[in-house]
């Protein structure tokens, strides 16, 4: 199917690894120009953009912290001026902590509250303007599903992707007379999931929650996201959509 992405401009947050980079490379693939963004993988970043160009593909990295509204700004104008117009958002960039909550301390709750909540706040805020004029604008938000269900030791970052299903549900009212759409897309565990020891050390445990009886892939994630930034997702908005192997189905 071709997803009539040739000619549109899209940012990813936190592309330089992982499910980031598959959805850069995804949406590169389907013929969009990508920013690629990172805060501390410039070299990995640079490896996704001479992928995307070796391809036949337009992609340039840029740095930003997400939880830093001016440097959003900055990289926003700069997307545009580069590459004249913004069509589509993906807020993939974030971080887990997992502790005990009786353990957590308020500058362990302020990193990930900042990264997870306000660095889609930001991200959104500063491309809103651009998608509205784009008239096609899209907005795609990446949580856990610790956000839906709960999940012990994630309690704060739980809490703060939980507000991103709030603001997408919200922005894809307000955006939608101008043909935005908002979405949210939770993931259950991803083989390359932040606290990966962690990971490699339940593996046998944590799989036995899974109706699949595996972990998810980044390459799990990319087409549906896809999808919901082609024309093709147009009369999806507000939606959450649950990627997570049957983990949760609620």
């Amino acid at each position: 199917m071709d997803m009539k992405l040739k000619g549109k401009v899209a940012l990813v947050t936190g592309a330089a690894r992982d499910v980031g980079r598959e959805i850069a490379l995804s949406l590169a693939a389907e013929g969009a120009a990508v920013a690629v963004n990172y805060r501390g993988s410039k070299d990995q970043a640079e490896a996704v953009v001479a992928e995307i160009e070796r391809n036949g593909g337009k992609a340039i990295a840029y740095h930003a912290d997400v939880s830093d509204f001016a440097a959003v700004q900055s990289m926003v104008n700069k997307i545009v001026a580069d590459f004249g117009h913004l069509n589509i958002v993906v807020n993939n960039a974030g971080v887990a902590l997992r502790n005990r909550f009786v353990e957590t301390t308020p500058d362990e709750w302020q990193k990930q509250i900042n990264i997870c909540l306000y660095g889609a706040i930001h991200v959104s805020k500063a491309a809103a303007p651009h998608l509205e004029k784009a008239g096609d604008g899209r907005i795609i938000a990446l949580i856990g599903d610790s956000s839906r269900v709960g999940e012990s030791g994630l309690a704060i970052v739980a809490a703060a992707r939980a507000g991103v299903i709030g603001l997408m549900k919200s922005l894809a009212r307000e955006f939608g007379r101008f043909g935005t759409t908002a979405n949210t897309i939770s993931l259950g565990l991803i083989e390359t999931a932040h606290d990966r020891a962690w990971v490699d050390a339940n593996r046998d445990k944590l799989t036995k929650f899974y109706p699949l009886r595996r972990l998810g892939l980044p390459q799990d994630i990319a087409p549906m996201v896809t999808l919901l930034a082609s024309p093709h997702g147009g009369w999806i908005t507000g939606q959450v959509i649950s990627i997570s192997g049957g983990f949760s189905m609620v």
